[in-house]
């Protein structure tokens, strides 16, 4: 794949053995969908519950573009690398632009759904060290990544980290079981959840009647995951899953 081409690839289907790709330069499309033989489409998509010529994709740069040419059905395009973003595409939306370099494309189907892969060029960022003069710019979220508070973070963000789809939280007993190696009783790890969300990630007060415990740990994750203050590759901090 070139720098600035898109890849569309589609694993094989039990009537097709062989995993099928397609190449986007910048300024070329491709539809997807069930087809017909007077509308062919580029990527087939042989569901019952598939629009004939179910949505288009355009190749932009760095980047490409989804238009959903449903008129009931909203497509979901995720990053399978990331900690759980997503992008709802609903009926009729023209043009959404996806952000991620690495998308899963999803269609409801008869059984369950049908998906196929998206491959962007690396995005160009602003390069390190760039700086605009003036005073420096403060850092948002001092975490410093070697303390116990990040680590017990980390196991906080775990289950969304490995499944984007549970809403579960790690009770503070399952963290003191999750790392172990830090010795810490349950009282110590809730003044790190405490620390973490009043000094540090500065998260709002829980509303009237919410448990705060409760309240501050779901608050954390979250703002981690959305920030990308923890991500996948901070899995590596805990112990191995089983021992």
């Amino acid at each position: 794949m070139s720098h600035s081409t898109i890849l569309i690839q589609m694993a094989a289907t039990p009537t097709d053995d062989r995993p099928y790709s397609l190449e986007l330069a910048p300024g070329e499309q491709a539809f997807f969908g069930r087809g017909t033989p007077g509308s062919p489409v580029d990527l087939l998509l042989d569901d019952p519950a598939v629009s004939r010529r179910a949505g288009r994709i355009v190749a932009v740069g760095d980047y490409w573009v989804l238009s959903n040419l449903s008129t009931s059905k909203t497509y979901v395009v995720e990053n399978p690398e990331g900690g759980g973003e997503f992008v709802k595409v609903p009926p009729g939306r023209m043009g959404a632009p996806i952000p991620f370099e690495f998308s899963r494309v999803t269609l409801p189907a008869v059984d369950g759904t049908v998906s196929f892969l998206v491959f962007a060029p690396q995005h160009v960022h602003v390069p390190p060290g760039h700086a605009d003069g003036g005073a420096a710019t403060q850092v948002a979220y001092p975490l410093d990544q070697n303390a116990k508070y990040f680590r017990i973070l980390v196991a906080l963000c775990e289950p969304r980290l490995r499944d984007s789809s549970t809403s579960r939280i790690p009770t503070i007993p399952e963290i003191g079981e999750r790392l172990p190696d830090l010795g810490l009783s349950r009282t110590a790890i809730g003044f790190h959840i405490g620390y973490l969300a009043e000094k540090k990630l500065h998260v709002k007060s829980p509303q009237a009647g919410e448990g705060k415990a409760d309240w501050q740990r779901h608050a954390l994750v979250s703002l981690a995951l959305r920030f990308d203050l923890v991500t996948s590759d901070h899995l590596a901090l805990l112990p191995v899953p089983g021992r």
